[in-house]
């Protein structure tokens, strides 16, 4: 049995590069997230650690920093009050996530070329604010949804959920 590969495009420019990865990413994440057993929303494996919930809020919180720092809030000071709680329910958060990923790739979306590659201000370590091309940040943004997506793919195991195919087949979805 032979897997058949699927045909490799290449996209014309760094920001349909970018916004066919956030796309991609992001089916994934919601794929992993949709598995996530709901009655488990409250899962802490450790004191250290948030509750799954909690976790996964933090994808929707991640798109409303993509467009704070957009507009370069950083630089002036701007930031908030703070990030919102989570909703009370798995599937208010997934619904969030919905509506905040459209959002800033609407943002995204709004900037030219030319803008995307202006510095915006944003941390560069502790207590350390740096200039970063705005398109290198939405970048950050994507790998850091895939850093926590790893972590919630730990918290779908520990819940006794099905882990499904991300990068290439899982325990509960092999490809052969």
């Amino acid at each position: 049995m032979t897997a058949t590969a699927q045909p490799v495009t290449t996209a014309s420019t760094p920001r349909q590069q970018f916004l066919d990865a956030y796309e991609r990413e992001h089916a994934i994440t919601m794929k992993l997230l949709r598995a996530y057993p709901p009655e488990k929303s409250e899962l802490q494996p450790h004191p250290k650690l948030k509750p799954a919930r909690e976790l996964a809020w933090i994808f929707v919180l991640e798109r409303g920093l993509g467009k704070a720092a957009f507009s370069n809030a950083f630089a002036t000071g701007q930031r908030g009050a703070g990030p919102p709680p989570p909703p009370a329910t798995w599937e208010e958060v997934l619904s969030a996530l919905e509506r905040a990923h459209v959002e800033f790739r609407d943002v995204f979306n709004s900037y030219t070329d030319e803008q995307l590659a202006e510095p915006i201000k944003f941390f560069g370590g502790p207590k350390t604010i740096v200039d970063v091309p705005r398109l290198a940040f939405a970048w950050f943004l994507v790998h850091d949804q895939i850093h926590h997506r790893g972590q919630m793919s730990v918290y779908l195991r520990l819940a006794d959920g099905k882990v499904p195919s991300i990068y290439g087949p899982s325990g509960d979805e092999p490809w052969f």
